[in-house]
């Protein structure tokens, strides 16, 4: 066998596109809220979704919403969808799912948490730093999650 024969094929990707699909910020209890002694709990969810827009091009998707209460009342609630347009070619079908569900979404998210983090800052909150996000682990969490129901 050749050395050319042996290697795996070559993985290229390429970042297109990098923009904000949508963006919102709510504080319903304000002007109250900044009466009150600020004891914040925050409640992060994140979401990812993949669509396919030509041969071998992707929009990927990240959510990221964030709901902060204090005293039991909702101090603010902010969501953001960061999106990408990546193209992605000489992936095996495992690879690319793991491309688009969490190397995607890892380049996303300091975009996301920067818009965020400017939002809640505008909102006349304390400053909101969010930690880095492990993708591979939450990738991984979600396959095996998936791997379970379809075994049920």
């Amino acid at each position: 066998m050749s050395e050319s024969e042996n290697q795996a094929p070559q993985i290229d990707f390429v970042i297109q596109k990098i923009y904000m699909k949508d963006m919102s910020f709510e504080a319903p209890n304000s002007p109250e809220i900044f009466k009150n002694d600020w004891t914040p709990e925050a409640n992060i969810d994140l979401n990812t979704a993949t669509e396919t827009l030509d041969n071998d091009i992707y929009e990927v998707n990240l959510t990221v919403t964030v709901t902060a209460k204090s005293d039991q009342k909702t101090a603010f609630l902010v969501e953001v969808k960061q999106t990408g347009i990546f193209t992605v070619t000489g992936a095996a079908d495992e690879q690319m799912a793991h491309i688009l569900g969490s190397y995607c979404p890892s380049i996303l998210f300091p975009y996301a948490r920067e818009a965020i983090a400017s939002l809640v800052f505008r909102g006349g909150f304390p400053e909101l730093n969010m930690a880095p996000i492990n993708f591979d682990a939450l990738y991984a969490q979600s396959q095996t999650q998936q791997a379970a129901e379809n075994v049920q």
